[in-house]
């Protein structure tokens, strides 16, 4: 199965055969107390320097999201989405639990977009999934619906099922769906990565669909984060994990899922694994 996203000119396949999809998750102001205040006075100068990191650091995706208490989200997306677009070629993955926020983004993004996110939730999936339909766009469907998260796999491979039926209602074709099948902290669960890896192979050897997950989930509330997500990742990578919304801005995280690439046959002889290591060469002779 292949998801295929895109800006006006430059186009990105999510697969199992092909190279991991780096998601960078920095556009968002969770968390960041000066950017949500420059999104207030409707000042988008941040985005510059977040877009600028995450190129640079190795993503192949941007996440956007302007999820701000007290302002107008659905304009602040689209102002997002158009300022993105002219600072990199990149495709986006609008990101946001607003409605008109969404509709307001996929209006004026150019190419096909990736959506975050629809859940199992009937109510939900039957407002988003006509969306995603009308602007033939992709979507990320989380395997949880209103009662709740199973830590059970099969449950969990059963939400993924309700998903794939609900898209097949609203005439979504099931490579334009990627699966969340929710990363969840091992500081507040121990067996929560091994809850996940099965969950991610079930739903890869059942049903081929290609799967993303909030990586840095996975160690929240614990030291030494980015260690834990740099091992992490190509964890879930040989379960048949395709694609996170991560940080594209820590060397580290970013390398072990290239070196991931590498070793699961995803990167041919090694071409973009060498490619990569004369660039950092380079750039530190340069220095």
């Amino acid at each position: 199965m292949h998801t295929v996203i895109s800006s006006a000119s430059k186009s990105f396949t999510i697969g199992i055969d092909q190279p991991f999809c780096i998601i960078g998750e920095r556009i968002n102001p969770t968390g960041r107390k000066k950017f949500q205040e420059q999104l207030r006075a409707g000042d988008l100068s941040q985005l510059a320097i977040d877009v600028e990191q995450q190129v640079a650091g190795g993503a192949d995706v941007l996440d956007v999201n302007m999820g701000v208490p007290l302002t107008d989200e659905p304009e602040l997306m689209r102002q997002a989405v158009q300022m993105v677009q002219g600072l990199t070629d990149l495709p986006l993955c609008l990101d946001s639990s607003v409605i008109e926020a969404l509709e307001a983004g996929l209006s004026v993004y150019q190419g096909k977009a990736l959506v975050n996110s629809i859940t199992a939730e009937d109510e939900r999936a039957d407002l988003i999934l006509p969306l995603i339909k009308h602007y033939d766009a992709a979507v990320i469907g989380l395997t949880n619906d209103e009662v709740g998260l199973s830590m059970d796999p099969q449950e969990r491979l059963a939400m993924c099922e309700k998903l794939m039926r609900l898209c097949e209602k609203h005439g979504v074709p099931l490579e334009n769906l990627v699966v969340d099948p929710l990363c969840m902290t091992v500081g507040a669960d121990p067996v929560a990565a091994k809850v996940l890896f099965e969950t991610i192979y079930l739903i890869k050897e059942k049903h081929g669909l290609n799967m993303t997950i909030g990586a840095s989930n996975v160690s929240f509330g614990l030291p030494n984060r980015h260690v834990a997500n740099a091992a992490f990742l190509p964890m879930a990578m040989s379960m048949g994990l395709t694609s996170a919304v991560m940080d594209a801005r820590t060397e580290g995280i970013v390398t072990a899922v290239r070196a991931a690439d590498l070793l699961l046959g995803n990167d041919p002889w090694g071409g973009s694994w060498i490619a990569r290591f004369r660039a950092q060469q380079a750039a530190t002779t340069n220095a």
